[in-house]
């Protein structure tokens, strides 16, 4: 069958199974409920070394509910679609919420901030590929990286996934909504060797359009030339400098600021940004941003997990913290009210300068380029901030050699406010926006 021509009778039934959900709640005697219905497939393929290594069709479905008796909770969920399969999972939802203690902030998020328009934002777009086709496209990946240089002994493979879906949330508002959804991607690894010295990296691609993914060939070039710059890796000593998060890195930074911005951060008083609402967070020039609803984002939605309406809304201006980012439960545990960012954020980017990474070089002279990081060495009570790294020693503003086993180490608050410039060399491959992000000074600690 047609894909495009089944999804609006898929979604019809899947918003049918939502509404026979919450019937059901109701004559189970739930005083409110929500409800969710999904169906997923998809195709991953992974080729190593001209052979292939593994091939897995998913196909997946499910549905939710939760129930409310006032202030008491339940919640159920089962992957089986038939009538009396429904009935056992409300009923199991109900009769956890009965023996839950009440919670003053739990239920529904208020009937006036449900979406009332569900625009088409260009999410859905589904790759008719065949698993030979997808192997041939990860053979051909991986042979321009193996081709690129000599030094390239060794791979890891290269690997093509697809996947569309479609998701349905309604509740006892009458909210029913929902939208189809796909998203793409072709990533490889390789190893390089140079006498003693081994190094492994790896480029990958991600659209909602195949046609949007970047060339095979190119995707097996940029991983094979990452690995070769890695090559002779040194050790650095101790040391306090400058530091550039590359672009595909710097979207860490980013996180870490959602996450201390988040409710359930802030009402269990976790986050190092606690009552800095209204406060200056970064420097003047920094505008930080999310919109919901761009045409074709990687985090696009026009409602979040709670039917609640997504818009357009400016995190940092000018420098200082204009709003949380909370869903129905946490605004009530702070006295706000949501932002419809229950379930995450969704586009969120930062406004970028006018130099790229060369000029930020530039701009830095002497210190680190980090180009990986390991480890989770993130205290997001206290911002303190320590993570192994690896990446590019630079001296009068060019690259000079890698370097390796280090650790860079500093205060999120601190390095949030000394944010010197912003690269317009943006990384568009996730809904966290940012080109590479120079800090004035870190801790770089090495042998």
């Amino acid at each position: 069958m047609n894909r495009e021509q089944d999804i609006p009778t898929r979604q019809a039934t899947l918003e049918q199974m939502v509404e026979d959900l919450l019937k059901e709640a109701r004559e189970q005697g739930a005083s409110s409920a929500e409800a969710a219905a999904s169906f997923d497939s998809g195709l991953a393929i992974n080729v190593r070394k001209g052979d292939v290594e593994t091939i897995e069709h998913t196909r997946d479905q499910g549905l939710g509910v939760t129930v409310y008796f006032g202030q008491r909770k339940g919640s159920a969920s089962t992957s089986d679609f038939k009538p009396e399969a429904i009935r056992e999972t409300v009923r199991a939802a109900c009769n956890i919420a009965r023996y839950t203690n009440e919670d003053p902030c739990s239920g529904l998020a208020e009937a006036e901030l449900m979406a009332g328009d569900l625009p088409d934002l260009d999410l859905y777009h589904p790759w008719d590929i065949t698993p030979e086709e997808a192997i041939e496209l990860g053979i051909r990946c991986e042979r321009a990286a193996l081709d690129l240089d000599p030094r390239i002994s060794n791979t890891e493979g290269a690997g093509i996934n697809t996947h569309s879906g479609l998701h349905v949330y309604g509740n006892s508002h009458g909210f029913v909504g929902g939208y189809p959804s796909s998203r793409h991607s072709l990533s490889c690894s390789v190893i390089g060797r140079q006498e003693q010295s081994m190094q492994r990296d790896y480029w990958y691609t991600v659209a909602r359009r195949a046609e949007q993914l970047e060339p095979e060939a190119e995707v097996g070039r940029i991983a094979a030339e990452r690995t070769l710059a890695r090559l002779g890796a040194r050790k650095i000593g101790t040391c306090q400098v400058p530091v550039i998060f590359r672009a595909d890195v710097a979207g860490s930074l980013l996180r870490s600021l959602i996450s201390a911005i988040s409710g359930s951060s802030l009402y269990r008083k976790a986050s190092f940004l606690l009552d800095q609402l209204g406060e200056p967070v970064f420097p003047s020039y920094i505008q930080i941003q999310e919109n919901p609803r761009m045409p074709g984002g990687l985090g696009s939605a026009s409602f979040d997990s709670e039917g609640v309406a997504t818009r357009d809304k400016q995190i940092i201006r000018d420098g200082v913290l204009q709003t949380y980012l909370l869903g129905s439960y946490s605004a009530r545990k702070l006295g706000l009210q949501s932002t419809g960012n229950a379930g995450g954020v969704h586009n969120v980017s930062i406004t970028p300068g006018d130099q790229d990474l060369d000029g930020l070089l530039r701009q830095m002279d002497r210190g680190l380029l980090v180009t990986e990081m390991m480890g989770q060495g993130v205290n997001m009570v206290t911002g303190d901030y320590s993570r192994g790294a690896s990446g590019f020693w630079v001296e009068q503003g060019e690259i000079q050699y890698p370097v390796e086993e280090i650790t860079i180490a500093g205060n999120l608050k601190q390095m949030f406010s000394q944010l010197l410039a912003v690269g317009n060399d943006l990384d568009l491959r996730s809904s966290i926006r940012t080109g590479s992000l120079l800090i004035e000074r870190m801790t770089v600690a090495g042998e």
